[in-house]
């Protein structure tokens, strides 16, 4: 028995619901004898304790060279509860065990017995379109026919190995599929949106040799959804915002068509309605955006889904994300602040299980939403937490943004002792992520030349001289990425016109929003 880490029991323990600790405490007394083990589990559910040596003081009959042993047994003890905690409640651990069965019974030559539990699990298998399963199925099935027993039929043996063929098409397609998401999703974790031409050719190129021509109504469920996920990635990641909310309807839409998927792929569909969201955002849809959101917070409520942890720490992921992005498009970003006052120990909490890159992406979007609120001190606080990260090769536009974003920070708290330094460690950082763009020299030139000499009037025009060489990049299809992480238009303006930045996009904001045809969003997040 291989042995778990010396943090993973605690750390698997800790993840364990009210109802789930109560089951797996049952059935440790079930074991009796097995004091040790239950003294164990106590120590570390009942009683928090981490420390080994303070667990060996209050129950002295674990001695220290069991520990090790008692820790192993107890985590893999554990995952077997459970996994029979779980077992109604989910189809795939239902459908494994049939399949266990079968082939239990098919070892002891229980041939009748096998089938009947293969018909069964073949049950199961196409409720839940498992194809990986199904195809472990036929398989036995195949082994049953081997052996002669029960003389199948010509057309029964056919039938059999069609259904075989159908299946592994299906499941190479969702693989070779699910290839290319892999790729794309590393390319923007690593990236963040296409910015270079070379990148963009690049990214274009894959795409055309490897996504396959597919006939879109003759695709199973899962085909179609692992399909339409590409697609809205790779939209996304080009910036077509227009395309990638027509695929990410078509996600959605797939899970309202066919409700019955949703408690068992629930991750894909929560996804779905983020994936969804960003482009409703992007496309100043504000209204659908509403809606979509109200969808996203009805999931725990759905009758048929069992939320675990897992899904808990995505739906506060994505809808904490959603909420902030509701007051970009508005530009109410004093109200945002309090939202994210309120969300900061819940953020806290979820932390680890968020990830890396989710991590960044909230600094980024706190930073942002105390900046349009015009509080530059808590702005720069959440953007140090960015550049001190020491994983840069993660989401390095972030990174390169976020540097930006605290310069033009400190400038509005009046640091300008710091500029030259920070300017100086910029220019150094964008140069060896090769990420130095027309947008960044124009901005860290502008800040370079200024002086705590600058008269009023002169400031006015280096603003607006800024201000100029700036619009000349937004039809760049390159440079004008750069403004949607973070809209510096509306600053400069709110500088030549002596306003808040808040009260700019709020006005720009109402027009987007209240235009025949909505244009593509240039926010803070």
């Amino acid at each position: 028995m291989a042995k778990p880490r010396s943090t993973d029991l605690q750390i698997l323990l800790a993840s364990l619901s009210k109802g789930e600790k109560r089951y797996v405490t049952l059935e440790l007394q079930k074991l009796g004898d097995n004091l040790k083990i239950q003294s164990l589990f106590e120590a570390y559910t009942t009683h928090h304790l981490s420390n080994e040596d303070e667990i060996l003081a209050i129950y002295p009959h674990i001695k220290p060279e069991q520990f090790s042993n008692l820790k192993a047994h107890l985590y893999h003890r554990t995952l077997q509860f459970l996994r029979d905690f779980h077992l109604s409640h989910s189809k795939d651990i239902q459908l494994r065990e049939c399949i266990d069965h079968a082939q239990l019974l098919l070892n002891r030559g229980l041939h009748q017995q096998c089938t009947k539990a293969l018909a069964k699990a073949k049950r199961l298998a196409s409720q839940n379109d498992n194809l990986e399963l199904n195809l472990e199925i036929l398989k036995l099935q195949k082994q049953v026919f081997a052996q002669g027993i029960g003389a199948e039929s010509q057309q029964k043996v056919n039938d059999i190995i069609q259904e075989a063929q159908d299946i592994t098409q299906k499941i190479s397609n969702i693989n070779l599929l699910s290839n290319i998401q892999v790729r794309l999703n590393h390319w923007y974790v690593k990236k963040g949106f296409v910015r270079q031409e070379t990148y963009s050719a690049e990214i274009d190129q894959y795409i055309q040799e490897h996504l396959p021509t597919l006939d879109e109504e003759s695709l199973s469920f899962h085909e179609r959804l692992q399909l339409y996920e590409v697609y809205v990635t790779y939209y996304l990641f080009t910036q077509n915002f227009t395309d990638a909310f027509r695929y990410a309807q078509r996600w959605a839409n797939l899970f309202e068509e066919q409700p019955e998927f949703i408690p068992l792929q629930p991750m894909a569909y929560i996804r779905g309605l983020h994936k969804l969201m960003i482009t409703q955002q992007r496309l100043y849809r504000y209204q659908e955006f509403l809606e979509t959101m109200q969808r996203l917070r009805e999931v725990d409520q759905i009758p048929s889904l069992k939320l675990n942890e897992n899904l808990r720490a995505m739906l506060f992921k994505y809808t904490t994300i959603h909420e902030l992005n509701a007051y970009f498009l508005t530009g109410s970003f004093r109200e945002g602040t309090e939202l994210v006052a309120r969300k900061a120990q819940e953020l806290n909490q979820f932390v680890d299980q968020l990830g890396k890159h989710a991590t960044i992406t909230f600094y980024y979007k706190i930073a942002c939403m105390y900046f349009g609120a015009s509080e530059y001190r808590k702005a720069s606080f959440w953007l140090q937490k960015i550049i001190n990260e020491q994983q840069i090769n993660l989401r390095e536009d972030i990174h390169c943004f976020a540097r930006i974003l605290n310069l033009i920070s400190h400038y509005e708290q009046g640091n300008t002792d710091l500029i030259e330094y920070l300017i100086k460690s910029t220019y150094r950082f964008l140069l060896l992520r090769d990420d130095l763009h027309q947008y960044q020299t124009y901005i860290l030139s502008f800040l370079k030349n200024l002086s705590s000499g600058t008269t009023e009037p002169e400031l006015i025009k280096r603003f607006d001289t800024l201000h100029q060489q700036l619009l000349t990049l937004i039809n760049s299809p390159y440079e004008k990425r750069a403004f949607i992480y973070f809209d510096i238009i509306s600053w400069l303006e709110s500088k030549t016109s002596k306003r808040s930045v808040e009260e700019v996009i709020q006005e720009k904001a109402y027009r987007r929003m209240h235009a025949m045809k909505p244009e593509p969003a240039l926010n803070l997040s």
